[in-house]
């Protein structure tokens, strides 16, 4: 797992030729996870990227000649991954093929696509466009258990235009953003993502849904105050908070589980931050209402798989061609 920001690029041109298909495979399988290709030629493979990730999001550009991209079943055993990724084209065409359906994402639209289960993506020659990871607690907690679709989102006009704007800025400006600059344009990026799917709350909206979608506004509004609870939101917001227990158990949730969550992102960017460096982990737990720095300890390791020291101290890995040069030798059970 990575704990700090990473800024990368990688091109095929750093390569001998003939190696060019099998760095771009094991470029990309160090940026996403375990996959299969499939070049209709490897003979002087052209392609480029360009990586921006913190520990909650990551952004990949990309522009590369036809290939076609394979999750199997046999790789998703290999390499569990159950994030989403959330694939825009600008130029070219993609093929996409699942359990759930097949179809063709152009420009101007997008695809989010469950990576936990069997997929075929083939891309056209000349594609260029932006794949970025989503952590599934981040759309779970957003959808009222609504699935996401299988096939292509329209970025052409209303929700949709705006959410391309988005896109297009945060990919334009994603090296010169701070950590926690990008964190934040991708968390609205994910809000208006998760809006789009669940259509006008106007129409669509259930009066659970309303007091779900209330009580998470105020929660994000007041999570550093520690002593909120889900009988502070209901206060608050002129419920009981058996309505508050009733609109989160309908998406499989609690109100403490939405307040812990969002507690743990404020805590990453706490560690993070310049301003909390002199700031010790028991305080910063204490100010975000966990009980003990032993419970928040826990939380946090459950959460994102490494401990708060850990993660405030953060590893960065050199990922470019001297690693392929390294392990291109070993074989790839994904190809």
């Amino acid at each position: 797992m990575n704990t700090v920001a990473i800024a990368d690029s990688a091109t095929t041109s750093a390569v001998d030729p003939r190696e060019r298909a099998d760095y771009w495979a094991h470029v990309i399988n160090m940026y996403q996870c375990r996959l299969g290709y499939r070049f209709p030629s490897r003979t002087d493979f052209q392609g480029s990227t360009q990586l921006r990730r913190t520990d909650s999001y990551q952004l990949i550009g990309w522009e590369s000649d036809a290939v076609t991209y394979l999750r199997t079943r046999k790789l998703i055993r290999a390499d569990p991954d159950d994030n989403y990724r959330l694939i825009i084209p600008f130029t070219g065409q993609l093929a996409f093929g699942s359990d759930d359906g097949h179809g063709i994402l152009t420009p101007a639209s997008m695809l989010l696509v469950a990576i936990d289960q069997p997929f075929a993506l083939s891309m056209s020659e000349a594609t260029r466009g932006v794949i970025i990871n989503i952590p599934r607690e981040q759309v779970r907690h957003r959808l009222n258990r609504v699935a996401p679709p299988p096939g292509p989102l329209d970025l052409t006009t209303g929700l949709g235009g705006v959410t391309a704007a988005l896109i297009g800025g945060l990919y334009t400006e994603c090296t010169t953003l701070t950590d926690r600059e990008f964190d934040s344009v991708s968390e609205r990026l994910v809000d208006l993502l998760c809006m789009q799917i669940l259509g006008d709350p106007a129409t669509s909206a259930t009066p659970l849904a309303d007091v779900q979608a209330a009580a998470r506004r105020y929660i994000r509004a007041h999570v550093g105050d520690p002593d909120l609870t889900g009988a502070r939101v209901a206060t608050a917001l002129g419920w009981s908070l058996r309505q508050i227990q009733l609109a989160f158990n309908a998406i499989g949730t609690t109100p403490s589980e939405v307040i812990r969550e969002e507690r743990l992102h404020v805590a990453c960017e706490r560690l993070r931050s310049p301003a909390y460096q002199r700031c010790s982990i028991a305080d910063i737990a204490s100010d975000l209402g966990f009980g003990s720095a032993s419970s928040f300890n826990k939380a946090f390791r459950r959460r994102f798989d490494a401990t708060p020291s850990q993660f405030r101290g953060g590893v960065v890995r050199d990922i470019g061609a001297r690693l392929f040069a390294r392990d291109r030798l070993n074989a790839d059970p994904g190809r």
